[in-house]
């Protein structure tokens, strides 16, 4: 078996740090954006007066920018330079935050994150290719994991910072910060090692029009699914077809493009043109595998993300602040262990740590619904968002690197655009299906639990709507029932309804989270099995 590295690099030559420094900032840079946004919506409702649904457009806009448009900043990073590419879209990103700062109204906030999601787009996939052309071998794995740390590290501090701006001093400040993170990456940027672009390259329009309008309308359908219907169109849909809501619509619309996409982007390439992306970066199953890892593991994140605050501060009425705490066991775990992970390649393959990593999460998600209790702060509880954190994080950085070491350099930003789509979809995914099965099963618990306390009247559940299936905070629950005159017991007794059918959907969520992560397992099975000294140059190994 050849053993030479796929970065083309001597062996036994090492980099300095400096450059990584900015490569990291960089992931800071956006994850913190994202992170940011969320804790300012508060702030921003207020100063511009406009609705919490309008503000938050902020988040859905930058996130369909990055989405749709990564694949093209691939390409226009391997057309220009990566290097010349990244100092732009750097420098674009910290007037995105300008704007945010400056903003005079809600359409001037938009429009930043507008331009946010458009300098990451391209941002996204220079990290990889930057990583594959300034590191090699065991810095290479350190650097890679370091950006899964980084975003780990970035949704802690700006909760914290943000939180703590916000109360004190208000939500511009915070975007603030981004600037200044953005004139350190700036900087940084000319310790990395020049590169020249390849201006053969051409982009592949038609291929990005169809990839970006299938990741567009599959974001907007899974993120729709709750407050649109699942399959019958809910009061709150824009239009439906036949009664049936437009969010499975646009889902089965965006599977159709995505089809469409491949079928096209592999008749390029029989003709010998340029596709949009290298489809070889999933040539055998190996990488395919990787790729499922990734979505699964990134879907099971931003459901337990979305799944435990949703619990905290909707049910219990407690502050974003004790969500934070709540979730800083399984935050610091992920930092800690997408960074240290890489101390294991030499040890183990990424096949025997892709199955224990998913081992890991199963059992985890099996334990935190059993022992999960309206206090977040016992022992169990803690141990099990740790054990979910070391999984979760070793799998993010061993999918990425499997990745980025199957395939030449010259390919690292196809891998880098595959990524960057993958955690888009997987994160939408993710929140939409837990939204959708927590909405389920609470429907199926609240008609269970009125019908055992009798001591409700119906009377008392037709004026509260209690039997609404959605996630009732107790103090706004007990607050409604003073006003309408119901017993101290009656009080009681519907508080009770409330938080432990909530409370059981919650468990029931983690269950059926727990095996979605089992399914990976098998998949697991099929990443390499060999180590970092092993592995083949590229091309040489089919499967």
């Amino acid at each position: 078996m050849t053993t030479v590295p796929t970065t083309g690099a001597p062996p036994d030559e090492r980099r300095s740090w400096l450059p990584m420094a900015g490569l990291f900032l960089a992931q800071v840079l956006m994850s913190f954006n994202v992170a940011a946004l969320p804790v300012s919506l508060g702030g921003m409702v207020d100063d511009f007066d406009s609705a919490p649904t309008v503000v938050s457009s902020t988040i859905v806009v930058y996130g369909l920018a990055v989405a749709a448009l990564v694949m093209v900043g691939a390409k226009l990073g391997q057309r220009i330079g990566w290097v010349l590419t990244f100092r732009v879209v750097i420098a674009t990103f910290g007037v995105s935050a300008v704007m945010m700062v400056l903003s005079p109204s809600i359409a001037w906030a938009i429009a930043a994150q507008a331009v946010a999601g458009a300098s990451a787009a391209i941002i996204v996939p220079s990290l990889v290719a930057l990583i594959a052309e300034n590191y090699h071998g065991g810095q290479q794995a350190t650097a890679i994991g370091s950006l899964g740390s980084a975003r780990a590290l970035s949704g802690v501090s700006a909760f914290l910072i943000g939180g703590a701006l916000g109360t004190l001093v208000g939500w511009r400040p915070v975007f603030a910060i981004v600037i200044g993170i953005a004139v350190l990456v700036f900087v940084f940027s000319f310790t990395l090692r020049s590169d020249r672009g390849d201006a053969a390259i051409t982009i592949d329009l038609v291929g990005a029009v169809l990839i970006g309008a299938a990741i567009v309308v599959l974001t907007l359908g899974f993120n729709n699914l709750n407050a649109w219907g699942v399959f019958f169109a809910d009061e709150s849909a824009p239009f439906d077809v036949l009664g049936v809501s437009p969010a499975p619509v646009l889902i089965v619309a965006g599977v159709v493009l995505g089809q469409a996409f491949f079928f096209w982007t592999r008749r390029r390439t029989r003709a010998g043109q340029v596709p949009l992306v290298d489809l070889s970066v999933l040539g055998r199953s190996s990488e395919r595998a990787a790729v499922y890892a990734m979505f699964v593991v990134v879907a099971l994140e931003a459901a337990l993300n979305f799944t435990v605050p949703l619990y905290i501060q909707i049910v219990q009425g407690r502050t974003p602040f004790d969500t934070s705490l709540a979730m800083m066991p399984f935050n610091l775990t992920v930092f800690l262990t997408a960074t240290l992970v890489v101390r294991f390649y030499t040890r183990f393959s990424p096949k025997a740590i892709g199955v224990f990593a998913f081992v890991l999460t199963t059992v985890a998600l099996v334990w935190l619904a059993y022992v999960v209790t309206n206090n977040w702060e016992t022992l169990p509880t803690i141990a099990g968002l740790i054990v979910f954190g070391i999984g979760q994080g070793a799998l993010v950085t061993l999918v990425f690197n499997v990745l980025v070491t199957a395939v030449p350099k010259s390919l690292a930003g196809d891998v880098g655009s595959v990524r960057g789509t993958t955690q888009n979809l997987a994160s939408a995914v993710g929140t939409a299906v837990a939204g959708a099965l927590l909405v389920t099963i609470l429907g199926l618990g609240v008609g269970r639990a009125l019908a055992d306390h009798t001591e409700l009247p119906e009377s008392l559940v037709a004026r509260v709507n209690l039997d609404n299936v959605n996630f009732v905070g107790n103090d706004q629950l007990r607050e409604t029932l003073h006003r309408i005159g119901a017993s101290p017991a009656e009080v009681e007794a519907a508080v009770a309804v409330n938080e432990q059918v909530r409370l059981d959907t919650l468990k029931f969520g983690l269950l059926i989270l727990a095996g979605i992560s089992a399914t990976a397992i098998v998949p697991a099975t099929r990443l390499p099995n060999y180590r970092p000294e092993e592995i083949p140059e590229p091309g040489t190994t089919g499967d």
